[in-house]
């Protein structure tokens, strides 16, 4: 910010800006996402003059090691401005305003992101500015913010960021490049869409009453910040979601299988009745279609009187079903009763076999026994 605002004017006749917007009116917005194939997720931003591309890469194992948390994730951002970015060449790499936007952006986020669904791993955003023309890092915010949710990083919301600045002595929304040059102060925000506010600055000086004002303006400015956020993701994602022409016409086909009735005076008890009747003609097709590999009745029928007392393998072409061939077994190769007789005859053979030495056993025992009891009759004598 600049004191030296004497000879700069920054409203006109009519009331209106130099870039002839109101002073709560923000800067036109121009958002596409997906723009880099090798990240997780990308954004590229254009807010006024302002152009900036911001690409996240993660969850992934964060290193070095030592940096590891167990119970979340590290969140890594990094705002970066080309030196060509601006009219007088910028010094390449890190700098003090650099360092400092990066920290205070990575807070903005902090609170936002379930870092604890992905302990030990890192989550890093990169801003690279291309051309900057003031609010460089709420448009920052407002690109990493929708590259996160490209990426499918779960967040508690969006985080929209916008700033309110004092030129003229007066609160204006989203200042230019003229008015945060030579403007009296300067304050960005960034708030999620509960309207909870996770980041805030200033630079300059505002009454109370002033500084309520433009709160209650960056709020405004920030909503719509959000609109247009939210119509970047439906532009980018609509393909996947659910289309309302499909659901119309699923709606009519169940209108036509119900006798007097809309699609619109639809209830469940239709749409069950109707998922109904189409497992009821689905369970009759398969049905069909396994009968075709099955022997029909009246076939079975017309077979049953040909069998004899010989056993006959009926074999059956499943394509020409009227041509059936019978192949008689011999009998005597194939005798299962006689089988089945005979290993009785041998098991009641082999049981009256055990009968009978029992019988033999026990007669000895009893003529061995009444020998020993002449015996020891003869003793006795």
């Amino acid at each position: 910010m600049s004191s030296n605002q004497t000879d700069v004017v920054f409203f006109d006749e009519n009331g209106l800006r130099t870039d002839q917007r109101k002073p709560d009116e923000i800067r036109p917005m121009k958002i596409k996402i997906g723009v880099l194939s090798r990240a997780n997720g990308s954004c590229y931003l254009e807010w006024g003059a302002n152009k900036v591309i911001a690409a996240v890469y993660g969850p992934r194992e964060a290193h070095p090691r030592r940096m590891q948390l167990a119970g979340k994730a590290v969140i890594r951002y990094r705002y970066n401005m080309q030196s060509f970015s601006v009219e007088d060449r910028a010094r390449p790499g890190p700098s003090r305003r650099s360092s400092e936007i990066s920290k205070v952006s990575r807070e903005a986020f902090e609170p936002v992101i379930f870092s604890d669904a992905y302990p030990k791993a890192a989550i890093d955003i990169f801003v690279e500015v291309l051309q900057a023309d003031a609010g460089t890092r709420t448009a920052a915010i407002n690109a990493a913010s929708l590259a996160l949710v490209d990426a499918g990083i779960p967040m508690r919301g969006l985080v929209s960021a916008c700033a309110v600045g004092k030129v003229g002595g007066k609160i204006v929304l989203d200042l230019n490049k003229p008015e945060d040059n030579y403007g009296e102060a300067d304050l960005p925000i960034a708030m999620t869409e509960d309207g909870k506010i996770t980041l805030v600055q200033m630079d300059g000086h505002l009454t109370p009453d002033e500084f309520t004002e433009a709160m209650e303006l960056v709020q405004k400015g920030c909503r719509q910040v959000l609109e247009i956020q939210k119509a970047a993701l439906l532009e980018k994602y609509a393909s996947v979601m659910d289309d309302d022409s499909e659901i119309v016409e699923i709606e009519e086909e169940i209108a036509e299988d119900i006798e007097d009735s809309d699609a619109d005076d639809i209830t469940d008890e239709m749409v069950d009745d109707f998922v109904n009747q189409v497992s009821e003609r689905l369970a009759r097709d398969i049905s069909a279609v396994i009968s075709e590999y099955e022997v029909s009745d009246e076939t079975s029928e017309s077979t049953i009187d040909l069998f004899d007392d010989d056993i006959d393998l009926v074999i059956i072409d499943e394509d020409e079903e009227s041509d059936i061939d019978f192949i008689e077994i011999d009998e005597d190769a194939v005798d299962f009763d006689d089988d089945s007789d005979d290993e009785d005859d041998d098991s009641d053979d082999e049981d009256d076999d055990s009968d009978d030495e029992t019988e033999d056993f026990s007669k000895e025992i009893d003529k061995t026994s009444a020998d020993d009891e002449e015996f020891d009759d003869d003793e006795e004598e």
